[in-house]
């Protein structure tokens, strides 16, 4: 685990604008993994593997975690870029530095905790930089409740505290490549921002602490649960769109990314608990779509050529339903041992769904052997 269950970087937004969402997320499982999330541990992995061990980016090629593997598209779009950033930061090469370093707030805070990518010292600056390897949601570095945590966290960690010590200035920084977002700040900033997260870790305690919603709502796991995400949906579904004033459109217009949101997660949790066999009254899993692919794609070139279908590969051999056209041209049809039909998985779908629920094997296979 990379922060605690009470607050961490990633979360510190979330928790000082809504001290009610730790109990919350407290009530649910934990999140799964994702391909996503994967690739972006694996990253974070070889990125910290090169600065720690002095290695070549190509000293990393083939790493693996959960099922990703460091190709050199990730390595060129990545990797590489996210070094150059960090040359452009530390043009000089003096920058001391430590990676992947668990920073904490101690008896200020017991069991608030997280781990930084990079902190560092160039002269009399302080260097909080963080590493984001996903696409899509632009990071800014200012006044990024992330990067300040790690400060306040860092400042208060003896192996780490170092970096701070009569530093003039704190530089944070996010490197997502290929983009690089700066923000200068001071020592008293960060500790203004450490009372805001003590008091909102404080009040979080609270038997009926403040709820409130907003951008900070987005990764927030407790979505399908919160009162305030679940009012939101029901009054939608209730709005008659044809009679709302100009002026409430633009501010539920504004809402419909949250509440977008919270559909997506309510769907994952029960996607999550029909998973785990858990009963989900009026739905099931079912097998997506299934796409065909080839058994033994030197069989289909064979077969091809022997049919003089002409070139079938180009840069990669074509797909059943590529060939199937070039096929039907000659009036032949794709032989049915050449190709199979797999489903990429399970999807959620009404119990009324013509599709037949698919089978947990491990569930089945646990029941099996708890018989007699």
């Amino acid at each position: 685990m990379n922060h605690s269950n009470v607050v961490g970087g990633s979360t510190a937004k979330r928790v000082i604008n809504c001290p009610a969402s730790v109990a919350l997320c407290a009530k649910m499982p934990p999140r799964p993994s994702n391909e996503h999330a994967d690739r972006g541990t694996l990253l974070h992995n070889v990125i910290a593997e090169i600065l720690e061990f002095d290695k070549k980016p190509e000293q990393l090629l083939g790493a693996t975690y959960q099922g990703q593997t460091l190709t050199q598209e990730l390595l060129d779009e990545k990797i590489i870029p996210a070094l150059q950033a960090l040359e452009e930061i530390d043009a000089d090469k003096i920058m001391e530095y430590m990676v992947e370093t668990r920073v904490g707030f101690g008896d200020f805070l017991p069991g608030v905790f997280g781990s930084t990518d990079l902190l560092g010292r160039i002269g009399s600056k302080a260097v909080v930089l963080d590493w984001k390897f996903g696409d899509g949601v632009v990071v800014s570095a200012e006044n990024n409740p992330q990067l300040l945590f790690y400060a306040a966290a860092a400042m208060r960690t003896t192996v780490s505290a170092w970096v701070f010590d009569d530093a003039s200035e704190i530089e944070c920084i996010i490197v997502q490549p290929p983009e690089v977002r700066r923000w200068t700040t001071t020592i008293a900033r960060v500790k203004e921002f450490e009372q805001e997260l003590a008091h909102a870790v404080r009040v979080s305690t609270w038997p009926n602490p403040p709820m409130q919603t907003g951008d900070h709502c987005r990764w927030c796991d407790a979505k399908p649960i919160c009162p305030e995400m679940t009012g939101a949906a029901e009054r939608a579904l209730r709005t008659q769109l044809a009679d709302l004033p100009i002026a409430q459109l633009a501010v539920q217009l504004k809402q419909a990314d949250m509440i977008e949101d919270y559909l997506r997660d309510l769907r994952a949790l029960a996607f999550q608990m029909l998973e785990n066999n858990q009963q989900v009254p009026g739905y099931k899993l079912v097998a997506k779509h299934a796409t065909r692919q080839w058994l033994d794609e030197a069989k289909v070139v064979e077969w091809a050529y022997a049919n003089n279908l002409g070139e079938v590969t180009d840069t990669k051999l074509k797909s059943p339903a590529q060939l199937e056209k070039v096929a039907k041209k000659f009036s032949i049809e794709i032989p049915t041992g050449l190709v199979t039909s797999i489903s990429s998985g399970s999807t959620l779908a009404v119990e009324s769904d013509p599709r037949p629920a698919v089978v947990n094997l491990g569930a089945a296979l646990a029941r099996l052997i708890k018989l007699p």
